[in-house]
C-alpha cells in the first residue's frame, strides 16, 4: 500500500487515526500486510491485550474501541502497522479485505522505545 493511500485512510478518523495519521507524515515506518484474519480471533487477542495493558498500566489508544468493533465486523480483516520513527508508539491498522477502508486503528505505548516488541505482550 502506498504512504498516500494510507493517509488518507488515517485522515476522516479519531484521535488514535489522527495521532497514527502525525506519525506517518513524521517518516514512521509502516507495513500494510498481505493475507486476512477473522475478526473475531482478533478481538479475542486484542481483548486479552487491552486487560493486560489496564493491570499493566500500559498507555494505549484507542484499544477499547478497535476490540468493540472488531467485534462486530463480520468480514476478513488485512493488518496494518505503524512505527513511529523514534520507536515510542506502535500502531495497528485493521483494515477491511481489499484495504479500501480503516475499520479501526490502535496505539500502544512502548516502554523501551529500543526493544523490540510492544508492552502489549
Amino acid at each position: 500500500m502506498e504512504r498516500e493511500q494510507l493517509e488518507r485512510l488515517l485522515g476522516g478518523g479519531d484521535d488514535t487515526s489522527a495521532a497514527a495519521l502525525a506519525a506517518l507524515r513524521a517518516d514512521a515506518s509502516y507495513v500494510v500486510w498481505d493475507g486476512m484474519t477473522s475478526p473475531k480471533a482478533l478481538a479475542t487477542v486484542y481483548g486479552r491485550r487491552l486487560r493486560h495493558t489496564l493491570r499493566k498500566g500500559i498507555e494505549t489508544s484507542g484499544l477499547a474501541q478497535a476490540v468493540r468493533r472488531l467485534d462486530l465486523y463480520s468480514r476478513p480483516v488485512r493488518l496494518g502497522q505503524i512505527r513511529t520513527a523514534d520507536g515510542s508508539w506502535i500502531f495497528m491498522l485493521f483494515l477491511d479485505a481489499d484495504g479500501s477502508t480503516l475499520l479501526a486503528c490502535t496505539g500502544v505505548r512502548r516502554s523501551q522505545p529500543g526493544s523490540a516488541r510492544p508492552d502489549t505482550c
